[in-house]
């Protein structure tokens, strides 16, 4: 037979949250199985899509709110540092704000969002930084869209002429190089500029 608590959740109801009483001590005790309970087990539930509601077992009321944030807190004292400082500051300075009230349902909309995608996700990210093949073509990306930005930097870039003019022994202020060269470097990346969008059709 179904145990049914003060709030109307059930214990072991199929398809219904677990119910976990806090005691005063702190401990957890999980009414499904009868036994003694961790945060880090109740992260675990989480982790694996197992829904649990937490009550205080003295008054009855609902902390499923609190335990979830101390489980959150343990979490990034561990170094696994999810919330960047700035989202953390911006967060805490939209307490008493008025916008107050509509920021958990933006939160919990963007969440919901990342969560359907993020198989997506994790196939995207396989597909580049793994060591298939497709990770080969990214870091060649990489390079040659580097030697690009380096060479611009060195062509259009007066004051590098001019450096590279004394350390060659010509006179300062005058470019090393002279027209036809210039034209020369602007053709070979023209070329390799071409070469890439070759690639990439």
């Amino acid at each position: 037979m179904t145990e049914t608590n003060a709030k109307g959740h059930k214990n072991g109801g199929a398809g219904d949250a677990t119910v976990i009483k806090k005691y005063a001590n702190r401990r957890l005790y999980n009414t499904a199985t009868s036994s003694y309970v961790t945060l880090d087990f109740l992260a675990d539930m989480v982790k694996n899509g197992e829904d649990f509601v937490v009550f205080d077992a003295k008054s009855g009321d609902d902390i499923t709110h609190s335990v979830l944030t101390q489980i959150i807190f343990e979490e990034e004292s561990k170094g696994q540092n999810l919330l960047p400082i700035q989202f953390l500051r911006q967060l805490i300075k939209f307490y008493g704000d008025s916008l107050q009230s509509f920021l958990p349902s933006y939160l919990e909309m963007s969440m919901d969002a990342f969560a359907r995608n993020q198989e997506d996700i994790r196939n995207r990210m396989r597909d580049a930084f793994s060591n298939a093949p497709g990770y080969a073509m990214f870091e060649e990306s990489v390079r040659q869209n580097m030697e690009l930005y380096q060479q611009a930097v060195k062509m259009f870039s007066p004051m590098s002429n001019m450096y590279a003019g004394s350390s060659s022994g010509a006179p300062a202020g005058q470019p090393a190089g002279n027209i036809d060269e210039l034209k020369s470097q602007v053709a070979a990346l023209q070329k390799k500029l071409e070469e890439l969008e070759k690639k990439g059709a």
